[in-house]
């Protein structure tokens, strides 16, 4: 298992398995390299440096430790590609999905991809709008860069179009057999059209062809029903990712967590939704470091 030191004077020093990550399976094959793990938190956690220290096994797994610990619960859903085109289709809610879906074929929406800087451009405007509607600063624009260097080939930027307007984006990135949506974006002026739909449906649709086996739609916060309902509506699978926490002290959250209800918190998410998006994107530069 990999940790990866977040050092923040906003929201403490911790150790996490790994930051911006959904999920981190430990690497271990025996009993005794889970205890390795405890022996580890525990040296770690009581050296009084860390806040806490966080795990996120995509499985639930159960460490013996004196360490006090909490959980923070995730929704996770993933699409698996295996059964033919049309039986994929069939399994997507039909008054919402489908519908979606085909309402954009008939709008005649075109779709634009690749890793181009242009294409970035269109994603990153399109994220902003969409990061300042759930009242969150948007990662900087050169996290997007870092990723398309690190990941190269593997990762595509999709744009949807009506006529010369970008509407909708969307980021993927394939790993082994799976292709994982990780962000994306919208004009909320234009969802009616079934935009977003588009696009995924054009990922899944690729996905498949290429001969890959899952679509990973990503962690959902358990307090974000809408967007569980969406994901759920692609006939995926739904499971529960638990985060675990060690520290000293059981209060381990920070205030850029949507489950935080502190003064902070609710001061600085006000500010978020009432920034312009130029502003936005400054203070997704200069906090974005402190969340991980």
């Amino acid at each position: 298992m990999v940790f990866c030191r977040v050092e923040s004077w906003l929201t403490g020093r911790r150790l996490v398995s790994l930051p911006f990550s959904d999920h981190c399976e430990p690497l271990v094959d025996r009993p005794e390299d889970m205890q390795a793990i405890a022996v580890a938190l525990d040296q770690e956690g009581r050296g009084g440096q860390w806040r806490y220290i966080e795990m996120r096994p995509l499985q639930g797994f159960e460490i013996v430790t004196s360490l006090p610990h909490t959980t923070v619960p995730y929704t996770f859903h993933q699409l698996d590609l295996r059964p033919d085109l049309d039986t994929l289709f069939r399994n997507c809610h039909k008054s919402s999905t489908q519908r979606k879906i085909l309402r954009a074929e008939r709008e005649g929406l075109e779709c634009r991809e690749g890793s181009t800087d242009e294409l970035l451009d269109l994603f990153y405007k399109l994220h902003t709008i969409t990061r300042q509607r759930h009242n969150r600063p948007p990662q900087p624009r050169k996290w997007f860069v870092n990723l398309m260097d690190c990941f190269g080939d593997a990762l595509k930027v999709r744009v949807a179009f009506q006529g010369d307007r970008p509407v909708a984006a969307l980021l993927t990135i394939r790993h082994k057999d799976t292709l994982v949506y990780k962000y994306g974006g919208s004009d909320s002026r234009f969802n009616n059209l079934g935009s977003m739909h588009f696009l995924l449906w054009r990922a899944i649709q690729e996905a498949k062809a290429s001969g890959l086996h899952f679509f990973d739609f990503g962690r959902t916060e358990a307090a974000q029903h809408g967007l569980i309902t969406f994901k759920k509506r692609w006939g995926t699978t739904e499971s529960s990712l638990i985060y675990s926490r060690y520290g000293l002290s059981d209060k381990v959250t920070h205030m850029f967590e949507s489950s935080t209800a502190s003064w902070k918190s609710k001061v600085a998410k006000y500010l978020l939704a009432h920034m312009q998006p130029g502003v936005l994107s400054l203070a997704g530069r200069a906090l974005y470091r402190h969340v991980g």
